[in-house]
């Protein structure tokens, strides 16, 4: 992945997060249980959490475009946003434990991009 990609993905899936996270404030609180609408909070975080993740794997890789192994890093948040967090606002919108399943690939791309990225940095310096 490049700088301009991871730059680029990483403000629209923080944007998105904070929409989603509105969301979830305003039109969701009346509508789904307590522990659905805890779902839908960790998914928000995690999504956010990871996208700033990215955000700072794209400052890295502006300065270091080579850096072939923090693109995979990238990539892998991306991956675990879309399985990770998608799978949990899957689940809180339509009450389906089975897409449950899902969300520990989610959880298992975002250690391995953080894992990634720190063996990019530990190579580099």
């Amino acid at each position: 992945m490049t700088a301009r990609l991871a730059l680029t993905l990483a403000s629209l899936l923080l944007a998105i997060a904070v929409a989603l996270g509105a969301f979830g404030a305003h039109a969701l609180k009346a509508r789904l249980t307590p522990d659905l609408l805890a779902v839908w909070h960790t998914a928000v975080q995690y999504h956010a959490w990871h996208a700033l993740g990215l955000f700072g794997v794209g400052l890295y890789l502006l300065n270091r475009p080579d850096a072939s192994i923090a693109g995979w890093s990238a990539w892998l948040f991306v991956a675990g946003i879309v399985l990770f967090s998608g799978s949990l606002y899957a689940l809180a919108l339509t009450g389906t434990r089975a897409l449950g399943a899902v969300t520990p690939i989610g959880g298992a791309a975002f250690i391995a991009g953080w894992l990634a990225f720190a063996w990019a940095v530990w190579r580099a310096t």
